[in-house]
């Protein structure tokens, strides 16, 4: 039983890197940049108005209210490209580019136009400060400035940045592909019933899920039953073609547990099997020919809990990722919970903000780490050290799932 420590670094160290890949924009979504991401121009390109209203010179409206004679008009994409002077004002929408002379916005709200034989004026009813509801020529990026580096994730918060600054393709690493089957003479897929001692195949269908959440393609193989020659071959066709194989159950020390027996027979390189981690304790992570292989166990809660750990890492750390680790942070605890007394426990939670504004964890109490009814809620891993005891009230260190 190796630490967990080491175990992620063994892992870290055998993540192989894929090709990368140019895609149009539109299908980037999700996938991780093999490019850095640099403005090719000033944000915004000019300085440009936040409010519908009336381009103006401060110092002429120090004292409103105050008279200006209407020039013309800014709209967005039709600017007025003159140079506006003292007591003149130019009508302009949002978004439009503010004229040359004018130095500040007041709002149309604040502001009564009326015509006088050929000329239009406007009123400003209120004094308006130097500067005020512009947004400045590259006050929100400079051209040349990086937006993202290669290993960033395309987002649909973020795809707009890309999309400004011309990215009509974004070059981004090739998908890792994943394969999946779990083993167990007791597992049924899903659309059949359970008969006596079974229950469905629900790890494959989550474990692929949360593979093409972090940018793989994922493909579930028939489950393997509990014969060393037929685990054989499915390991053997799963690993055909893909970077990742992902198996669940058969990895404890049982009479029906053979699958790390099976990677052997195969000449895999088995980097550790066992890991001073709870739950998930019994977990093989291997290599054969170019395929990573883990084998996770089969309690849904165990399994979920060794690929966040493991799987994802080398899933993300293929397309570039640098830091593979999960998103740290703290939270103020809502129960105590205790670690084991010989490893490193992981205890699921969900979030919440109390009235005060604190971060909670909340201890999801499941029956063990087959509950997967209790563990669909987690939204954080709670660390809780070899042998610790964490009470209400603590603040405790959490990880993001």
């Amino acid at each position: 039983m190796i630490p967990l420590k080491k175990a992620l670094k063994l892992v870290e160290r055998t993540i192989p890197r894929l090709g990368n890949e140019r895609v149009a924009l539109r299908d980037a979504v999700g996938r991780y940049l093999a490019e850095d991401i640099v403005a090719d121009g000033d944000q915004p390109p000019f300085d440009r108005s936040m409010m519908d209203g009336f381009a103006v010179v401060a110092a002429d409206v120090a004292n409103a209210p105050a008279t200006l004679r209407i020039v013309g008009e800014s709209a967005a994409g039709r600017g007025w490209h003159h140079e506006m002077k003292r007591g003149e004002a130019v009508r302009i929408m949002t978004g439009a580019p503010v004229p040359a002379g004018a130095d500040t916005v007041q709002r149309v709200e604040l502001t009564r136009s009326y015509f006088n034989d050929a000329n239009e004026f406007v009123e400003i009813l209120e004094s308006a400060k130097k500067g005020m509801s512009i947004v400045k020529k590259g006050s929100e990026i400079r051209r040349g400035k990086r937006l993202f580096v290669a290993g960033d994730k395309v987002t649909p918060q973020n795809i707009a940045a890309l999309a400004a600054f011309g990215y009509a393709k974004a070059l981004v690493a090739k998908r890792p592909r994943v394969a999946i089957f779990g083993t167990g003479t007791e597992i049924v897929e899903i659309g059949e019933k359970p008969g006596a001692d079974q229950i469905r195949n629900s790890n494959s269908i989550t474990l692929a899920a949360l593979s093409a959440s972090f940018g793989a393609t994922a493909e579930i193989f028939p489950n393997a039953k509990d014969d060393l020659a037929s685990l054989k071959r499915q390991i053997k066709s799963a690993v055909r073609g893909r970077n990742i194989l992902i198996t669940t159950g058969g990895v404890s020390v049982g009479k029906y547990d053979l699958t790390k027996a099976a990677l052997t027979d195969l000449g895999a390189e088995i980097f550790f099997e066992k890991v001073a981690l709870k739950p998930g304790k019994p977990v093989i992570a291997a290599r054969l020919g170019k395929t990573l292989v883990f084998s996770l166990p089969g309690n849904p809660v165990s399994a979920a809990v060794t690929f966040y750990l493991f799987v994802r890492a080398a899933i993300i750390g293929i397309q570039g990722v640098k830091t593979t680790s999960l998103r740290p942070g703290t939270a103020t605890l809502a129960a105590a919970v205790k670690g084991a007394s010989d490893r490193r426990t992981f205890a699921a939670a969900r979030l919440e903000n109390d009235t005060n504004g604190r971060l909670i964890a909340i201890p999801l109490r499941g029956k063990g780490s087959s509950d997967l009814v209790s563990f669909a809620r987690a939204e954080a891993l709670i660390d809780v050290g070899i042998g610790s005891r964490a009470e209400a009230g603590e603040i405790v260190p959490i990880f993001y799932i």
